[in-house]
């Protein structure tokens, strides 16, 4: 059986790094009512999207986010 490539060791390695970069910029701020400005569901989506697109860094994670994730633009 073959294991795919994107939850490999290394892979949710980067993951987890792409998590913490993206909770650090996105994952504190409210909106006015108390709810989350960004959903932890764009969040998670970008992080697993960016792993597996096969990028090896972070650079360019938080522009990517606000590209194609940032619901708030």
């Amino acid at each position: 059986m073959q294991q795919d490539w994107r939850y490999e060791p290394e892979r949710m390695a980067l993951r987890e790094v792409c998590l913490s970069v993206l909770l650090k910029e996105f994952g504190s701020e409210l909106n006015e009512n108390g709810t989350p400005k960004y959903p932890a569901t764009t969040i998670y989506g970008c992080a697993h999207d960016w792993v597996s697109q096969g990028n090896k860094f972070t650079d360019g994670l938080i522009e990517y986010y606000r590209k194609y994730y940032d619901i708030n633009r």
